[in-house]
């Protein structure tokens, strides 16, 4: 049976919790010169910071085995003392939690990124923001910054909804861009791509590729072609490097269905887009009316120059 992993949002009550995976995660580290900041914490100093922000806490089998604090500055939120204990390292524990603090982000409402400070003598560390979608944008030796913003998230009700914010989003894509999209079966996926695709102005009909795997569209202007892949059949990001979509990356505009997990690899930038079903009831005769969730999360440098 596979173990069970929560996020919760925390508060002082837990600051025993949090010193101690923020000591041992941090403790595991390298020596730096100067120490890690992290590790002149006490109960009371976490105390203080949770109440004033709030925290994560991860949790595998109910055992605590990842935390960190939420410090909102400006239209940021940081992510401070992230820790994942040795022992649950590799395990999706820190996914998880950066996951959760969008979430955090996105109810605390307002803030428009997430920030990290990373020390320069811990490039893997700084490597793991980077796989993230964070950025750096800035370096004050011995620290460095990165950034990542919080999604944007929409309701969509309808069919015809999907398909227009599908085709609002291509009014931003270029050749080169890649688009990751996730969701269960039925969410609308293949109904976004149909928008983003008219929008673009490309030949053909845009349907589920699943049992031919990619088909590529060209433009009727002139314009990126579209290279539409799913992912779903695929075994991992292995499988997909086979589809030798890198001769055409840069020429296209290239949408990854079941992505999420496979195919970030392909290009230093995405467009990350979640659906899932809205908690807002069906509606409307027959409820034919199921409103979708869609968020849209921005990564890597081309977004954050834009």
């Amino acid at each position: 049976m596979s173990a069970s992993l929560s996020v919760r949002r925390v508060g002082p009550e837990s600051a025993a919790v949090v010193l101690a995976i923020v000591q041992e995660a941090f403790g595991s580290r390298p020596p730096l010169d100067p120490p890690a900041d992290a590790m002149s914490e006490t109960v009371a100093s976490i105390a203080t910071r949770l109440a004033l922000g709030g925290g994560l806490v991860a949790r595998v089998d109910g055992e605590p085995v990842g935390a960190l604090l939420l410090d909102a500055v400006g239209d940021a939120v940081y992510l401070r003392r992230f820790g994942v204990l040795p022992a649950a390292q590799g395990h999706g524990v820190a996914g998880a939690m950066i996951q959760a603090a969008t979430e955090a982000a996105l109810a605390m409402g307002r803030y428009a990124w997430l920030r990290v400070v990373a020390r320069e003598e811990l490039p893997r560390t700084i490597a793991f923001w980077a796989r993230r979608g964070f950025v750096q944008t800035d370096r004050r030796s011995p620290y460095v910054e990165l950034v990542r913003p919080v999604p944007a998230v929409h309701e969509v009700p309808t069919a015809e909804d999907m398909r227009a914010l599908g085709a609002r989003i291509a009014q931003e894509l270029r050749a080169g861009d890649l688009v990751v999209l996730t969701g269960d079966l039925g969410a609308g996926k293949t109904t976004f791509t149909q928008g983003l695709g008219q929008a673009l102005g490309v030949e053909g009909s845009v349907t589920s590729p699943t049992f031919v795997i990619a088909r590529e569209h060209a433009s009727t202007h002139g314009g990126p072609e579209l290279v539409h892949v799913d992912a779903y059949r695929l075994g991992g990001a292995a499988e997909l490097d086979d589809l030798d979509l890198d001769t055409t990356l840069d020429a296209a505009v290239t949408v990854v269905e079941w992505g999420e997990g496979v195919a970030e690899d392909l290009a230093e930038s995405r467009l990350q887009v979640r659906i899932t079903r809205s908690a807002t009831p069906p509606s409307g005769p027959d409820d034919e009316v199921d409103p979708r969730l869609v968020e849209i999360l921005r990564l890597g440098p081309r977004w954050a120059r834009a």
